[in-house]
């Protein structure tokens, strides 16, 4: 069936909706993209949304009308992908939606409960593309005792595993997110951990300098020299010692953490965007390199993987590790997440789990995800 994912990622930098013939289910799920394209965020929902990651200027009233807004968005996104590949949303077998992050806290300070809050009602959504929606992937698992995140792993190991090599799949999108598949594994072997910042720390540090949204081509990183000083004292980050399973986002390393960089050292704009740089890809290698014992091939994912000054230096910090991209396996890089979205939609609408309780920490497999029916 052709089904649509929906991936809104913390980097803000716009709808991904990819279109999949999917078919099977568990370990006989194939995936067939048809198409994929990036829609933009309205300017005036970014900034709403960058409102309601600061406490100062969160509000109720603004949270409830941003999900409602958000889900209106979303379900344009994919009526427009619809009519960019010629059918109509009304077509489709069901929309997996991810939804917009607000705040993920898995590991609650004294007196709050693990939880987490993805936006894009999906009643919304269900109405404007008149087809069937599954959205709210991570409640359930955190339900189940787990970290609610990573959510890619199931769909990395039904479509990545490998009998002659471990594959280790690095997302970079905002947070880089790895998911380790053991040569010749099952399941239960599989291991995956957010691995720190992917491009969040570089995208707030473009728009700081140069009012740009990324590193476009890695250029300024590319002119900047990394700052080992800087870099050493970035890498003593309490995150970067814990172990998995472990999960972080925009509340750690967003733009308050940029905020304290900035107010801590000075260099010059370039240095700062190479230095930051350098630690996604430092950060990256001292997390997966214990799990490259043997033929071990990291397949990069997310925006990250265009840009060749990151993927020249996970090449330099990882000389024993094949370093190659999702478009190096005929893949899309920046599609694999929406890919993924269809794929837990897949497994929750036959009744099958989505979750490994490996990667997250939970106590058990269950479906993820709330159904919306189309009537």
């Amino acid at each position: 069936m052709l089904a649509a994912g929906i991936m809104s990622g913390t980097s803000l930098d716009g709808i991904d909706v990819a279109l999949v013939d999917i078919t099977g289910v568990d370990e006989s799920t194939q995936c067939h993209l048809k198409f994929f394209h990036t829609y933009p965020l309205a300017a005036s929902l970014v900034t709403t949304i960058k409102q309601n990651l600061a406490n100062a200027t969160s509000t109720v009233e603004s949270l409830t009308s941003l999900d409602f807004a958000l889900g209106a968005a979303f379900a344009d996104a994919v009526r427009q992908a619809c009519a960019d590949y010629g059918t109509t949303s009304a077509t489709l077998g069901f929309v997996a939606s991810h939804g917009q992050t607000l705040y993920h806290l898995p590991e609650p300070p004294a007196g709050e409960t693990a939880s987490t809050m993805q936006l894009g009602n999906a009643s919304v959504i269900c109405e404007r593309t008149q087809t069937t929606v599954v959205a709210n992937f991570r409640e359930r698992d955190m339900a189940a005792g787990g970290q609610g995140a990573p959510i890619v792993p199931y769909s990395e190991y039904v479509l990545y595993r490998s009998s002659t090599h471990t594959r280790i799949l690095q997302n970079i999108g905002g947070i880089g997110n790895a998911t380790v598949l053991p040569q010749g594994g099952t399941l239960a072997q599989v291991t995956a951990f957010d691995t720190g910042p992917g491009n969040m720390v570089i995208d707030e540090l473009c728009r700081r300098f140069y009012g740009q949204g990324y590193d476009r081509d890695g250029a300024h990183g590319a002119a900047g020299h990394v700052d080992q000083t800087v870099l050493q004292q970035l890498l003593q980050h309490p995150y970067f010692q814990q172990r998995p399973p472990k999960t972080t986002g925009r509340e750690a390393f967003g733009s308050q953490y940029v905020d304290a960089l900035l107010a801590a050292h000075t260099l010059p704009a370039d240095d700062w965007i190479a230095t930051a740089t350098a630690l996604t890809a430092q950060t990256i290698a001292d997390a997966i390199r214990p799990f490259a014992t043997g033929p071990t091939e990291l397949i990069v994912g997310g925006g990250g993987g265009y840009n060749p000054t990151l993927m020249r230096a996970l090449k330099q910090a990882l000389p024993t590790v094949t370093v190659l991209t999702q478009e190096d396996l005929g893949a899309r890089a920046d599609a694999k997440e929406a890919i993924a979205m269809v794929v837990l939609g897949n497994q929750t609408l036959h009744h099958r789990p989505g979750n490994v309780p490996s990667a997250t920490g939970a106590t058990r497999a269950v479906p993820l995800g709330s159904i919306t029916y189309y009537d």
